[in-house]
């Protein structure tokens, strides 16, 4: 029996943040310097993305009904980014055959990771699938461009095993509160005070304005 509240953990923010910070330390204690600016950029912009998409909907209920979509997959997306790039690095110095293997398996992992958060009620599949695509990207992009440039062994036998280490806690994990600090952070800036309704999300149209809005709320 899977069980998927254990599986979901590994996308926390918690476990890949701090994967995605090793990755970019190490790449500069190598003096990789170019590529550990990289990295850190496609993951930023990824996951400006999802904060984007999310915010929108949080905030003004913007989002596409059609496919019942509300904002990308966080989980999916930063999985599908860090776990390509960690078993890729990691593998390095394997033949090539190897590496692709590494970068493949953890694409799939986080394809996995994605469908646990359908498992777990927490997204719905269009959110999922843009998660793991937008993640895919990030950590696709970074291969292609490593594989051209990298130089040195990033990963040495003790890296390996603190890496090894960190993903066997993931199940273990509390689950960082991000969706109330980004909820909260949103009405701040909306001028709202509850988030949008996603239940009756179908029926309302979506929020537009923020002080105005909220001043013709009060006075109907």
């Amino acid at each position: 029996m899977i069980d998927w509240n254990e599986i979901t953990r590994f996308g926390d923010v918690t476990i890949t943040s701090f994967a995605a910070l090793a990755i970019a330390a190490w790449l500069l204690a190598e003096n990789e310097n170019k590529l550990a600016l990289c990295w850190s950029l496609l993951f930023a912009m990824g996951m400006a993305v999802v904060i984007a998409t999310k915010m929108a909907f949080i905030g003004w209920g913007i989002g596409i009904r059609s496919i019942d979509f509300t904002g990308f997959s966080g989980h999916a997306m930063r999985a599908t980014a860090v776990l390509p790039v960690l078993f890729y690095l990691m593998l390095e110095k394997a033949p090539r055959p190897l590496r692709a293997f590494g970068a493949i398996f953890g694409l799939v992992f986080g394809a996995v990771v994605g469908i646990s958060r359908i498992a777990v009620h927490a997204h719905s599949a269009s959110e999922v699938i843009a998660g793991c695509m937008l993640g895919a990207a990030v950590s696709i992009s970074f291969i292609w461009v490593a594989g051209t440039m990298l130089r040195k062994q990033v990963f040495n036998p003790v890296r390996v095993v603190l890496s090894a280490l960190a993903l066997l806690t993931a199940p273990y994990v509390h689950p960082a509160p991000t969706q109330q600090w980004l909820t909260s952070l949103t009405l701040y800036f909306s001028g709202y005070e509850e988030p949008f309704p996603r239940r009756e999300w179908q029926q309302l149209k979506p929020r537009f304005g923020t002080a105005s809005a909220a001043a013709e709320k009060v006075t109907e």
